[in-house]
């Protein structure tokens, strides 16, 4: 039985809840989808401004580069000021971000207005793993983390199609008027927040430089493959470590990676958030270099996936709620499992059955991070909330980066031997070696969770 001691003060849910991860789920799924619809028109932009592949790349990495560091900045404003308040601002900068993209003439317009975006669009992660730790006790926060992962699920499953009939019928600047839909929801954010100003002092900016600085350059030494970028990174890492150590008010408290369920939660998150990964971006290239799909055909393969486990979030979270997230935990691992097993060893065979093994795999991979996202919030105080999720979904897209290039490498690499048997198609070897270490490193996981997590985890003072 899952015993989980949670820090915060227990409180009667906050009003308007309900109605406020409604409007998040929106909300959500408008920020998913621009996260993601212009990677399918890469090859347009590229042709319009005479780009490099390597240029033209940038509308994708500077937008994640911005967006992974932002969600640790919103979390510890959040910390400081309203909710609200940063909920507003967050939608104004990325609307204003869709106007520059939309009337923008030249390339560097473009990157500029994907980047002011991505500066507005981090605000969005910050309030899905805030609002249900503010707005609902412990037993009903799985619950409301089950209609965010909701909304993160319709706005994959529509982000591909979206794309597709916008650029094949319009132009694709007209995709930066999707996330302008967002302003519609600033009115309801306004009138259902109540949250109180934080209490945590002043801003340590200096540290949250070095902090931001320090995932920058890892992130362009993963993309880029360069040594100076990790030596840049290895350096700005250290000196944030001294600064939260000697700052009278430091950016990132101590004392939270001293707390070692807090600590451990973040690495159980990242390893598990790198191991799903491999389902959005391995199983495309399945489906194009093994079954000789198009890109049409591969984005309609991945939709069924997506919206069952639109369907299923909710459901998950109520799992959570009433069984336990051990439980839960465990029926995700078990879907993951399923899923790794039979991508191993029926790669290459249909991709119908690919789509098919998919919605095992992300109804899995949903409700594996609803486990996680709840059981970490239990580990650390509601006035540290803001900062402490923030690092967490940070995290969660460092390990996408990171496992994107080591996966990358090894398809490269390819294969000529079989570690299952039940894989019979050579040119899909590489695949199911990929996913057989994927169920070693599901197991792993769910082993380090369950002997942490399995019994009460310390308050952090």
């Amino acid at each position: 039985m899952e015993s989980v001691a949670s820090p915060l003060p227990a409180s009667a849910p906050q009003p308007n809840g309900a109605r406020l991860m409604r409007v998040l789920a929106f909300t959500l799924v408008v920020g998913m989808m621009s996260a993601t619809i212009f990677n399918i028109v890469l090859p347009e932009i590229r042709a319009e401004f005479h780009l490099t592949f390597a240029q033209v790349s940038w509308v994708s990495s500077a937008y994640l580069l911005i967006y992974s560091v932002g969600t640790v900045f919103y979390g510890k404003l959040a910390d400081r000021y309203r909710l609200k308040h940063l909920m507003t601002f967050g939608h104004a900068l990325f609307a204003a971000g869709s106007l520059i993209g939309l009337a923008a003439q030249t390339y560097g317009a473009v990157l500029l207005g994907r980047m002011l975006q991505a500066a507005g669009a981090a605000v969005i992660p910050t309030a899905s793993v805030l609002l249900p730790v503010r707005y609902f006790p412990p037993e009903k926060r799985g619950s409301a983390m089950g209609i965010a992962m909701t909304g993160l699920a319709i706005g994959s499953a529509l982000g591909p199609v979206v794309a597709a009939l916008v650029a094949g019928s319009l132009h694709w600047r007209w995709l930066f008027c999707i996330p302008l839909l967002s302003l519609f929801t600033i009115p309801y954010y306004r009138k259902y927040m109540t949250d109180e100003p934080g209490t945590c002092g002043r801003i340590d900016w200096p540290g949250g430089f070095l902090m931001a600085g320090a995932v920058a350059a890892l992130l362009l030494a993963i993309t880029n493959q360069s040594l100076l970028s990790a030596a840049a990174s290895l350096i700005l890492l250290v000196l944030f470590l001294i600064r939260i150590r000697t700052a009278r008010d430091p950016f990132v408290r101590p004392d939270l990676f001293r707390n070692r369920s807090y600590s451990l939660g973040l690495a159980i998150a990242f390893l598990a958030t790198a191991t799903g990964y491999s389902l959005p971006f391995l199983v495309p290239q399945l489906l194009s270099e093994v079954h000789r799909l198009g890109p049409g055909p591969v984005g309609l393969s991945i939709v069924p996936a997506a919206a069952v486990s639109a369907l299923l979030g909710k459901r998950g979270g109520k799992l959570a709620d009433t069984k336990g997230n051990s439980f839960l935990f465990a029926v995700a691992s078990s879907l993951l499992l399923a899923s790794f097993l039979l991508m191993s060893s029926f790669a290459g065979v249909s991709p119908i059955l690919v789509a098919v093994f998919l919605i095992f795999g992300n109804v899995g991979q949903s409700f594996l991070l609803i486990a996680l996202s709840n059981t970490v919030s239990r580990t650390i105080p509601m006035e540290h909330s803001g900062v402490g999720m923030g690092l967490m979904s940070m995290l969660n897209f460092m390990a996408g980066a990171v496992s994107a290039g080591l996966y990358s490498k090894v398809v490269d690499h390819g294969s000529s031997i079989r570690w299952n048997p039940l894989n019979d198609r050579p040119e899909a070897y590489v695949f199911g070696n990929l996913y057989l270490m994927l169920v070693a490193a599901t197991l792993l996981i769910a082993a380090i969770f369950f002997a942490r997590f399995g019994r009460p985890v310390r308050k952090l003072s």
